[in-house]
């Protein structure tokens, strides 16, 4: 696998690693409805949280949250219903974004909750 393609999977463990140190608990990783997956379901104590996992090498002058534009939150709501219908969920769901940026000195992780809101 080119480090490219290693990038994204490596993102999504360290972004998974770095939640539960947080106290999260991880529900499922890559979750799948359809053709829409969702990288990491994590839970806490008051909310389901569905999170997209963005990684890049620090040459980028775009910052990685900005690839979840609004189609693409759309899709991940949409999947994030599903699922809280499969599971009979009762919590309140938050979209957050985690962002890992490697560097040659490590990577730099920035969680960014309630990163959207599902709208009418």
């Amino acid at each position: 696998m080119s480090d490219r393609h290693a990038l994204g999977p490596k993102g999504e463990e360290l972004a998974a690693e770095f939640l539960r140190r947080s106290g999260y608990t991880i529900r499922h990783r890559n979750w799948r409805s359809g053709r829409t997956e969702i990288d990491i379901i994590a839970e806490t104590a008051s909310h389901i949280v569905f999170v997209e996992v963005k990684s890049r090498s620090s040459g980028y002058a775009v910052h990685p949250a900005e690839a979840v534009n609004v189609p693409k939150q759309r899709t991940i709501i949409f999947a994030a219903s599903n699922y809280i219908d499969t599971y009979g969920i009762c919590k309140e769901a938050r979209f957050d974004i985690i962002t890992v940026i490697s560097r040659p000195s490590g990577h730099e992780i920035n969680h960014i909750e309630n990163a959207y809101y599902p709208t009418m």
